[in-house]
């Protein structure tokens, strides 16, 4: 029952409504996603999930949401001390394309979209990107005469699109990966000081 204000209702059952869209998500895929598929899974009435969620698309964007903090968990700034720097960044580049590459795969056409038009998403990862080059200007690991802004965006753009490529062309995992280290290697080779 939706509260006196109108509002939807979350609790444990909405919960459950999303962990069982992210399960149908990366059985199925998305593109054939209904409520009712949800209802069947989880053996539960249209007024339970209409009391949460106007519509399945409201559910996939809070999937959508946890794959973006997921990646985001990969960055911690500033690299630990001793640790070397582009060991690091590596890590962060393939951990992202890992951590996601099974949810993306069949969420692909709607994380690429939802990554192109949400600007908040963009905009937080570009910024960190930002921050590890200037980290690694300041700490005399990477050229000082680095176009930094043009450059992040770059970073951005190089990363997801090898990721959108290879779960589109259905590129193994570590096929996938492999190519990411080794393109991203002979990258990271340019800008080294």
């Amino acid at each position: 029952m939706r509260k006196k204000n109108g509002t939807l209702l979350r609790d444990e059952v909405s919960e459950k409504i999303v962990e069982t869209t992210e399960y149908l998500v990366i059985q199925q895929g998305v593109k054939t996603l209904t409520v009712r598929m949800v209802l069947k899974e989880l053996g539960v009435t249209n007024r339970v999930f209409y009391n949460r969620f106007h519509n399945i698309d409201e559910v996939l964007n809070i999937v959508y949401e946890k794959v973006v903090l997921k990646m985001r968990e990969n960055i911690q700034f500033p690299p630990t001390p001793g640790v070397d720097f582009f060991e690091y960044v590596e890590k962060v580049v393939l951990q992202c394309l890992l951590d996601t590459y099974e949810l993306k795969k069949e969420f692909s056409q709607y994380t690429f979209e939802h990554d192109s038009l949400s600007k908040n998403n963009c905009d937080w990862w570009i910024a960190k990107i930002r921050e590890l080059l200037l980290y690694g200007i300041e700490q005399k690991l990477l050229k000082e005469d680095l176009d930094v802004d043009t450059l992040s965006y770059f970073v951005w753009c190089f990363c997801r699109g090898c990721n959108a490529d290879a779960v589109t062309r259905n590129i193994s995992k570590e096929d996938a990966a492999r190519s990411m280290k080794t393109g991203f290697s002979y990258f990271m080779d340019g800008i080294k000081r």
